[in-house]
């Protein structure tokens, strides 16, 4: 298409355009850290990212201003070698009111949209308060580790988590 003949373009191919990009370089993820400054001991990040390497940065710039939200950085890869920025959005409401908004308007096609579903609920979960009680909490936890290759890639393991948080709990009663 030449430049004189832009105007003519769809008005969804940019968000089309997008979802195809995050199909290849995106990912929806849920970071689970022990901590103790949350209350049930279990801190849950969900996390929405793209990279590209830091020579085509306008790829995730324009990503981020169709979303107007996150930030951009380089990636903290280990490997010295790797060139690569990253678009991160992590805000609970952003991710509630425009990430997840944008995904079902626009879906995934490759097997990523069973991950962004599981994300998805999740994000909902967390913003009626599911995190901070227990049971949404196991309820998060389980739909976080079966995402991204049903968490092999994590640090914990689901089952050591979910021991942590029943040994956490003091259960008191009053001497009768």
């Amino acid at each position: 298409m030449s430049a004189d003949n832009q105007q003519e373009r769809p008005s969804g191919i940019a968000s089309y355009y997008i979802t195809g990009f995050v199909d290849g370089e995106g990912c929806f993820s849920i970071t689970i850290q022990k901590s103790k400054n949350v209350k049930l001991g279990i801190q849950v990040i969900p996390e929405f990212h793209v990279s590209q390497h830091q020579n085509r940065t306008e790829v995730i710039k324009a990503i981020q201003d169709k979303f107007g939200c996150g930030y951009i950085k380089p990636n903290n890869s280990p490997n010295p070698k790797d060139l690569t920025s990253v678009y991160v959005v992590r805000n609970l409401k952003d991710l509630q009111d425009k990430v997840v908004p944008f995904f079902h308007s626009y879906p995934l096609i490759s097997s990523k949209r069973h991950d962004f579903a599981k994300f998805a609920k999740v994000i909902d979960l967390m913003s009626q308060g599911e995190h901070l009680k227990k049971n949404g909490l196991i309820t998060i936890l389980k739909l976080a580790f079966s995402m991204n290759a049903g968490g092999k890639y994590r640090k914990l393991r689901l089952e050591d988590v979910l021991s942590s948080l029943e040994s956490s709990e003091t259960v008191r009663q009053k001497p009768v």
